[in-house]
């Protein structure tokens, strides 16, 4: 419902307040970010020192496979400063870490 409202809002803002708008969605909320073919020797603080040089780190959540236990190569990383988390995303995306380029994106909603 929030997400909707948010659209609603965009769409009837005057052009030049669309742009403030972007800001303050991207600046002042919590982002979560998808970070994915990473290296199975790959540790929660390893992730936590690269993403703390961009900005405060709310929380890391390891993917594990439950079959096996394994850590899967998949990790989703809360920012508390959207910009911040921005600005990981576009310089950390393809960077090479453990001997692997990362693939680091906006996490997107789960498809049910």
């Amino acid at each position: 419902m929030q997400t909707l409202c948010h659209c609603y809002l965009f769409i009837i803002l005057p052009f030049f307040q669309r742009e403030f708008y972007l800001f303050y969605l991207f600046t002042f909320f919590i982002m979560n970010i998808y970070v994915g073919n990473l290296n199975y020797r790959v540790k929660e603080e390893d992730l936590q020192k690269v993403m703390e040089d961009y900005g405060t780190v709310s929380s890391i959540k390891f993917i594990i496979d439950r079959a096996t236990g394994r850590f899967r190569g998949i990790a989703f990383v809360e920012m508390e400063d959207g910009a911040a988390a921005a600005k990981a995303i576009s310089e950390l995306d393809g960077a090479e870490f453990f001997g692997r380029q990362m693939v680091v994106k906006e996490a997107r909603p789960p498809k049910y």
